[in-house]
């Protein structure tokens, strides 16, 4: 049973005008078995907490810790913490020339695992799991995201999520410019991933619409860099029909005062 534990986070960046706080003090524990959804307005930090939590050199950890299973993920390197356990998938997947789907994935898994698949079971899984998120298979010769919709990157994000099988989960605007049946179909593959039991989910979007098939235990609301109000999944039916005004102001009230 692993955690994923954030206390106390300040995260900034660099902009022309020097460092910009954009984290201001985030506390939050992820538990296996558990999905928590985060929700909040564009700018609000919530795609800050998933790269820094992954490692992105963009931004600057300036105080506060996270651990995952008691290991000080901050002290690791992007690799260590994909072996660790740790699972980002983008909201804007990229693209890399020049390397097919089927190698990506195999190096990748190689990486975590310490040894390589056997060629012909891997292929097998492959095809099993890229069939489960209605991909052709043929997308496995195919290079990495290029010529990919929007839809078929973050199909191939779940492929990814299946066949890696991480602890912790870090999905950053999953159902960003998906259709109907690419969110059910996306969807379907979290509600697989986390049905092992033993996994932590972090959901970050902005609308309500994925949590009608992923069911979140934890709702948490980002407001300015930091978490205004949690709640259960009831939370998220408040800021479907309210909208994030009311935190928004209250935000605003705070800075000024």
């Amino acid at each position: 049973m692993s955690t994923l534990e954030i206390r106390d986070l300040h995260v900034s960046v660099d902009t022309e005008d020097g460092p910009k706080e954009i984290l201001k003090g985030v506390t939050l524990t992820i538990n296996a078995g558990e999905t928590h959804a985060i929700m909040g307005p564009n700018g609000s930090g919530k795609s800050t907490l998933a790269y820094s939590i992954a490692g992105h050199p963009k931004y600057t950890i300036t105080s506060g810790t996270v651990t995952l299973d008691g290991q000080d993920v901050l002290a690791m390197a992007v690799d260590e913490r994909a072996r660790a356990g740790l699972f980002l998938a983008m909201q804007y997947p990229v693209e890399v020339p020049g390397v097919s789907v089927s190698n990506f994935l195999r190096t990748a898994k190689t990486a975590i695992a310490g040894e390589a698949p056997k060629l012909r079971t891997w292929i097998k899984d492959v095809n099993t799991a890229m069939e489960r998120v209605n991909m052709d298979t043929t997308f496995a010769t195919r290079n990495v995201n290029e010529g990919f919709s929007g839809g078929e990157k973050k199909r191939h994000e779940i492929v990814q999520l299946e066949l890696l099988d991480p602890k912790v989960a870090v999905l950053d605007e999953t159902d960003s410019g998906l259709d109907i049946d690419a969110l059910r179909i996306v969807s379907e593959g979290v509600n697989r991933f986390k049905e092992n039991g033993d996994k932590g989910v972090l959901l970050i979007t902005h609308y309500t619409r994925i949590l009608r098939y992923i069911k979140p235990d934890f709702v948490h609301v980002f407001v300015d860099g930091r978490i205004a109000e949690e709640g259960g999944s009831e939370l998220a039916d408040k800021l479907e029909s309210e909208g994030y005004a009311a935190y928004v102001g209250a935000g605003a009230a705070g800075a000024g005062a």
